[in-house]
């Protein structure tokens, strides 16, 4: 009988490049995968894998393997998602994952309301601003601030948000304020430091965009961080204004550089690619794309095919 199972590890293993890598995908054992795959090859009668200390390589009958039994689980997949896009009940367990300041503000009362209408999904969140392998660790969806792409992927552009700089009083009145993009070199600056995040500052100056490589003394991957250093005159910062309204009305910060927008972040949401959209995947998908219309309208981005966009023309 066939081992689905050591079908599905042996997979693992290859795009993981590594048993432990793919016991960790799996949340199992390296001892257990790599006895699995062990059994799978005496079975079959050939060597799948070369094995050395530094890495794994396919040997020939492998490759072809692989390339057949991979076609073969994406089918089953499919299956499966075809099953679930059309079953009654609508459950399931979703794996978000999401940057962290976007999860605080925004998520958790989202998750909430979307669970209390669907007492059989679960959600497993995790809020990071690590890189994220979202094939390898199974990820259902990915929430991340950039404008980079996986084609691997289904990818949707949801809005922009603006980020302004920004910085204390006290800072500027012992360091000034700069009046054009090229002074931002004289200043102490406060950077944010992500692997989906460019760090340097974009600026239109009216007729063309101006980068600048701010100097720091301090680079962090969270914003409420930067703010919080900005507050206390470290130094000028690029925030989302989400981030700082409330710094802002408090006068704890002030704008600087008004008359010179700076380039805004795209948040995106990525899913693995799929024939079926399992139902759990639509009935989130719909929901959150309801609370994007209530809150920036005609602003939303792309809109999957299955979500009708509202008309805000009449709108006043």
């Amino acid at each position: 009988m066939i081992d689905l199972n050591r079908i599905q590890m042996f997979s693992q293993v290859v795009e993981q490049g590594s048993f432990t890598k793919a016991a960790n995908t799996l949340g199992l054992t390296k001892a257990t995968v790599s006895r699995k795959v062990a059994e799978l090859e005496a079975d079959a009668g050939v060597q799948l894998l070369y094995r050395t200390t530094r890495a794994l390589k396919l040997t020939e009958a492998g490759a072809d393997y692989y390339h057949r039994v991979s076609r073969i689980l994406a089918d089953l997949h499919n299956a499966e998602d075809q099953l679930s896009a059309r079953q009654q009940t609508i459950k399931g367990h979703l794996k978000i994952v999401c940057p962290i300041e976007m999860g605080q503000l925004y998520f958790g009362r989202i998750f909430a309301r979307f669970l209390a209408l669907y007492p059989d999904i679960t959600i497993e969140a995790e809020l990071t601003n690590r890189q994220v392998d979202v094939i390898g660790e199974g990820i259902d969806l990915l929430f991340q601030i950039t404008a980079q792409t996986d084609d691997r992927l289904k990818t949707y552009a949801l809005i922009n948000t603006p980020k302004i700089l920004m910085a204390s009083p006290k800072y500027l009145e012992l360091q000034g304020t700069p009046s054009y993009p090229e002074q931002l070199n004289q200043h102490q600056c406060i950077r944010l430091s992500s692997p989906h995040i460019e760090n340097n500052w974009t600026l239109f100056n009216g007729q063309d965009w101006v980068t600048i490589e701010p100097k720091s003394r301090l680079e962090t991957n969270n914003i409420t961080l930067m703010r919080e250093a900005a507050i206390e005159g470290l130094g000028i910062a690029a925030i989302p204004l989400v981030i700082a309204h409330d710094a802002l009305e408090k006068g704890e910060l002030v704008t600087v550089l008004n008359d010179f927008p700076m380039k805004q972040s795209l948040v995106t949401m990525s899913m693995p690619q799929r024939v079926y959209l399992p139902r759990r995947y639509q009935v989130f998908i719909e929901f959150l794309y309801q609370a994007l219309f209530n809150n920036w309208q005609d602003r939303v981005l792309d809109v999957p095919e299955f979500i009708e966009r509202p008309d805000f023309s009449n709108q006043n």
